[in-house]
Formats: C-alpha cells, structure tokens, sequence
C-alpha cells in the first residue's frame, strides 16, 4: 500500500496523507479521523527506510556501552531502542569491553555512512582521542566519564547519590559502613565518585571515614563483591552495613555474609547501586539507588535527534551536561521483611 492508495480511500491528496502521516499539526481532527480510518482499513504502514533516506540519513543509529552482559547496560539499552523508536529510529548495538581500542573504532568511523549519530558509554578514552575525531555523526556521552569538549554529557550526581545512600545507612545507627568498589584513582570515574559521596557524609556526620572499610574490586560482578567482603571480613573488619559499588557486588557481598554465617541486615545491612531486577526477587530483596534509566535514554536519544535534525557538526554546538535524577529505593536488605 502507498500514500496515493491511502489518498484515493481517504478522498484528500497524498500530501494530507503525508502531513498526517508525519504528525502535522494543522490537521483539522475531522480529515485526521478520515486519514487514519483508511490507513487502517488498508493496513498502510509508512515505509521509514524511504523517509530517512529522502533526508539523506540511514534510521540508524548506534549505542556502545562497556558490557551488554552486564544487566544495568542490557536494561538500559533497552530503554535507549524504546526511545529511538519513538523518533523513527532503529538502534545498533556495539559491545566496546571497556577497552580503549574499541572505543575508539566506534567513535573514529567505524560505522561510517552506516549510523546517523552515537551513544556512548566510555570508560577509557582520553580527551585527546576525542579531539581528534574526525567521525561527522554526532556524539551523545553517557555515563560519568566528563570531557571538556562539545558534546553533550548526560549523567545522574553520583556523588550525591552516594551520600543518599550512605545517609539512609546513619539513619538506621549504623556507624562502620564498608565500600565495596574501590578501583583506581582516576577522578572522573564513578567508582572514584561515589567513594567521593561515601566520605563526605561520613565526614557531614562526624563518622570517621575508616579507609580499613574501602575495599578494592576487579570488576564489576558478583564474583567481585563475593571476593572483596570476604578479603574484609578475612582481614578482620567488621562493618555493620554495606554500601556497594553496583548490585552486583552488593549481591555477591550478601552471598558471601551468608557463608560466614552473618545475617542481611541484623548483621550487616547492604545497599546497592543500579535498581537492577535481579535485586528486587532475591531471598533478601535489596536496598538501591535507582538512576533514571528511563530518563537517561530519552534525554540521550532526543539530545542526538536534535543534533541530527540540525545539520551542525559537534563543533559547531554548545555543549550541554544533562543530570537525570534518581531514587533510593528501600527494601529488605537494610530494613528487614
């Protein structure tokens, strides 16, 4: 079915059919109605691949994030392909592994001529590298990596999200609360940011921040959680309560109190970071900050359409950094069933 057969059903002209089609606000409701019972009489679908390519643009456009095993990525990138729909646009995946020579495939024309414009998630590219691209589809960053350059930034406050976390914790008395996360001293990374928000409402509430309770990390996943509350509790410390880097360490944390016998939270009580599904059915639900995954996508998806929809090189366009809010969300691990 095209527009004309859409047109000779509807009784108006292909191009009332198109201004329909595309959301034309200066339709009266009475041919909007028309237009529509025939698209749906005849089971017309627009063909999107034609419209974008009209425009000169592909419909594609492209997310690279660290780690699609990951279920804060998986999940996160779902919401991103829920967004773009919404904008016409079909979204390709790119799996970097955190690692700076696929970062920089995918951000220096890897996929030229191929995407309209690139989500990105980096964890080790350097500014200079960015500097330096030559790539003309425009670029989104998510995720806590700040670089001086043009390009819109978008990310919620870890650091005062830490703080809500790590309040929540005095709140309910506890006083030696562990960090579990620790990963290198690079200033930008989340890691080193919410270790940031961990110590300054220690410090905002006269605790002392006992850096004996920082424990450093691998990665990022259960096992990582498991092996560094072990390498604590082996070493002596005793914390009444646990804020983790993500859930997944939060998670692997708990597994491995359960094994020494101590009980989530009358023992030690946990927060995580991420308000991942997985926290929520777990014989002891948990304790999280949720970002806005929602907000994230969106606000991503609508900053790289509007970039598109401009024509403008990066350059050319006043950089934004874009703060999604977040939530914490109580549960089982700090508060009991």
């Amino acid at each position: 079915m095209s527009l004309k057969d859409v047109a000779e059903r509807a009784g108006v002209s292909i191009k009332t059919v198109s201004n329909v089609v595309n959301n034309y606000p200066h339709i009266t409701p009475t041919t909007r109605a028309k237009v529509q019972r025939a698209i749906d009489d005849l089971g017309y679908r627009p063909n999107l691949t034609a419209r974008h390519l009209r425009k000169g643009r592909t419909g594609i456009l492209a997310l690279a994030v660290p780690e699609l095993g990951n279920p804060y990525f998986a999940e996160l990138a779902g919401d991103v392909i829920d967004a773009a729909a919404e904008h016409d646009y079909t979204v390709l995946l790119d799996h970097t592994q955190g690692r700076r020579e696929r970062e920089l495939l995918v951000t220096q024309g890897f996929r030229a001529r191929v995407i309209d414009g690139l989500i990105l998630n980096p964890l080790e590219l350097e500014p200079e590298d960015l500097a330096v691209r030559t790539d003309d589809a425009p670029l989104v960053l998510i995720g806590e990596r700040r670089y001086d350059l043009p390009y819109d930034h978008i990310a919620i406050d870890n650091i005062a999200a830490a703080r809500a976390a790590v309040r929540h914790l005095l709140d309910l008395g506890r006083r030696r609360i562990a960090f579990l996360g620790a990963r290198g001293d690079r200033p930008s990374q989340p890691a080193h940011l919410r270790l940031l928000g961990w110590q300054a409402e220690l410090a905002a509430s006269g605790v002392p921040a006992d850096e004996s309770l920082v424990a450093p990390v691998e990665g990022w996943d259960r096992a990582d959680g498991a092996a560094a509350m072990a390498a604590l509790l082996d070493a002596g410390a005793r914390p009444d309560a646990v804020f983790a880097y993500n859930d997944l360490i939060a998670i692997g944390a708990m597994r491995a109190m359960s094994e020494r016998g101590l009980r989530v939270p009358e023992d030690i009580a946990v927060v995580g970071f991420d308000d991942l599904t997985e926290g929520r059915y777990g014989a002891v639900t948990l304790t999280t900050v949720s970002p806005d995954k929602r907000a994230i996508a969106r606000l991503a998806v609508e900053s790289l359409v509007s970039a598109i929809a401009g024509g403008r090189r990066d350059e050319e366009r006043t950089p934004r950094e874009l703060q999604p809010g977040f939530a914490l969300v109580e549960r089982e691990s700090t508060l009991g069933a």
